[in-house]
């Protein structure tokens, strides 16, 4: 509706917000379970609904960055509390009881948000359900200033195009989801990254922690001056390595060098 006097069309809805009821949630280009995966969203994150059909589609917009696409219906419920908390750590899992010896009932992963009701001893207690260690959580306005921080929990994880967490995800969403959490906007795709988030270094301005490294199609984040972490499709994990190593290696590959260096800065 928004859009009403800018676009024509035939007709012009608000849509409703819902939220992610799985850990995870494809989104995808067409309403297919075999098409392409656009990206994922996490437990809690809130899209918003324009247009659900008879076979168990949503179409939407997802409110973390805008990016739009198709979901399950079944994998969304409509938005009633704010979530209170995100999950800090890599991955935890949700308990039925407040006790780490029953069977859990699911596992979220870092970025996911929840909404705490209450605590008992290590556990947090989720509305609608279910008991997560209360040291795995962060309160949701608690902001962070160090993004390779949390970039370094995801070392090693596998690398899956249009993925976000855990399980699987690609060179845009490490940086997307560890800017987030330290409170920084951040677009999903390494192009809106490169153009919209960050200040443009000098080609011999000396590199620091937190520095984003571009190349067309690819992102990554160092650690210090000379290490780079990023998500590879190459290696097909997130790695650590020298810069100058993944530099030469993209080179050789695709004949495409670095085209800009960034820095984030906080207010």
């Amino acid at each position: 509706s928004h859009l009403r006097g800018q676009v024509e069309a035939d007709q012009y809805r608000d849509g409703q917000t819902f939220r992610v009821l799985k850990s995870v949630t494809p989104l995808f280009a067409e309403p297919r379970s075999d098409g392409a995966i656009q990206t994922e969203l996490l437990f809690g994150e809130t899209v918003t609904v324009l247009e659900q059909s008879s076979e168990g589609w949503s179409w939407g917009q997802s409110t973390c960055d805008s990016y739009v696409g198709y979901l399950l219906s079944d994998h969304l419920a409509p938005f009633l509390t704010p979530p209170t908390h995100r999950l800090s750590v890599l991955r935890s899992f949700v308990y039925p009881t407040p006790s780490i010896k029953h069977l859990p009932l699911d596992a979220l992963s870092f970025g996911a948000q929840v909404c705490v009701e209450g605590q008992t001893d290590r556990f947090s207690h989720l509305q609608g359900g279910g008991f997560v260690i209360t040291d795995h959580l962060a309160p949701l306005d608690q902001k962070a200033d160090d993004p390779a921080a949390f970039a370094s929990l995801f070392l090693h994880s596998p690398y899956l195009w249009g993925g976000r967490s855990s399980l699987g995800l690609d060179c845009s969403a490490l940086v997307q989801l560890s800017l987030q959490t330290c409170g920084l906007a951040c677009p999903r795709d390494s192009d809106m990254q490169e153009r919209e988030t960050g200040d443009r270094l000098e080609p011999d301005e000396p590199l620091q922690r937190n520095d984003l490294i571009f190349w067309k199609g690819h992102v990554g984040l160092m650690l210090d001056a000379t290490t780079l972490l990023h998500a590879s499709g190459h290696q097909m994990l997130v790695v650590q390595e020298p810069l100058e190593t993944a530099r030469s290696r993209i080179r050789t590959i695709t004949g495409q060098d670095i085209t800009s260096r960034k820095r984030v800065r906080w207010a």
